[in-house]
């Protein structure tokens, strides 16, 4: 098979959409902070927009930059990112940024669910477009002043000006993911894929599987903390090893015993009835039922995330982690769980 998809390197763009274009970065978390430094780094004038004064104005202030309030950087910018959570998107449109923005100004994203499932009503005359670093802001922001980059994905959602790929690429240059690869993708694909990764692996099938396992062993009679080792502490080794050198490799370097037990039993566990659930997540995704229910769980407070996070805080599995790795961090000798 030969993978079409068109990668951008860095020696293909070049800064010049963005030349005398000021950029407001919304929010100063994760992703925000990273966007920040790292565009002014590259020369781009970043304006912070934050909603209120708190440790996140401290920061920027700390890393000097001059926060202002949203309305403000907002009404100064010719392209407003925004680096805040997908659910107070809405909320920070109407009230800080739809009515202060300059008219035709860039709209930029991080994710596409906010734009694709329609959280916000975006002008006819602002370019959209998303920037989507794959990784936390925090490797972001490292791998730029090290002198490498993340791996990014780029999409137009409305193309006003005929240059909106252009300018998504810039930023994708000035971010230092170019210096990895940017990809280009479209909104549906993005949040699509994201969605259905997170819920079926990444996020969702992943912690399933973990306890589901640990709790096999322990209710079989084995000690929670042998449990814990085989089920969760070493999947770190094996996802390392997936990221170095793909499924293959990982295969070639354990033992032929567990080449033999995962070829074979794998497929057992994880069987085409898991397969077909899987297409239905898929389904609800596309068609916008998932997104239904996330936003009104979370117009209720998010009970069920609320519920379920108790629920793993709980559970022998943590509870055991969480003894076991203060000990190793102490270098201390692990016992038998005691209750």
């Amino acid at each position: 098979m030969k993978f079409v998809v068109k990668v951008y390197r860095d020696e293909e763009i070049n800064l010049s959409p963005l030349e005398g274009r000021s950029v407001a970065i919304l929010g100063y978390g994760n992703q925000g902070r990273a966007w920040a430094l790292n565009l002014r780094d590259s020369g781009i004038k970043v304006y912070v927009g934050l909603e209120r004064r708190g440790s996140s104005w401290a920061k920027a202030l700390e890393d000097g930059l001059n926060p202002l309030p949203t309305s403000e950087a907002v009404s100064k910018a010719d392209v407003i990112a925004f680096l805040i959570p997908d659910m107070s998107h809405k909320e920070v449109w109407l009230n800080s940024v739809k009515p202060y923005m300059k008219k035709g100004a860039d709209l930029v994203f991080a994710h596409a669910f906010t734009v694709y499932y329609k959280l916000v009503d975006v002008p006819t005359n602002s370019d959209v477009y998303m920037i989507a670093p794959k990784s936390p802001g925090e490797l972001v922001r490292r791998s730029y002043v090290l002198g490498g980059g993340v791996p990014a994905l780029v999409a137009v959602y409305q193309d006003v000006s005929g240059k909106a790929l252009e300018k998504a690429l810039a930023i994708s240059k000035a971010l230092g993911c170019a210096r990895a690869g940017v990809v280009e993708t479209t909104f549906k694909e993005e949040v699509e894929t994201d969605l259905f990764g997170e819920q079926v692996i990444l996020v969702g099938g992943i912690v399933e599987l973990i306890r589901a396992s640990f709790e096999t062993l322990v209710e079989a009679g084995y000690q929670p903390e042998m449990a814990y080792f085989e089920t969760i502490n070493e999947l770190k080794l094996i996802v390392d090893m997936i990221y170095e050198r793909g499924l293959g490799g990982m295969l070639r370097s354990v033992s032929d015993t567990a080449k033999y037990g995962g070829l074979t039993v794998g497929k057992f566990v994880i069987d085409e009835s898991v397969r077909q659930r899987m297409k239905k997540v898929l389904d609800d995704v596309r068609s916008g039922e998932f997104a239904r229910k996330w936003l009104e769980e979370y117009s209720r407070g998010m009970p069920t995330v609320i519920k379920g996070l108790k629920e793993v805080d709980d559970g022998i599995e943590d509870v055991v982690g969480r003894q076991l790795r203060e000990l190793m961090a102490k270098g201390l000798k692990w016992g038998t769980h005691k209750g």
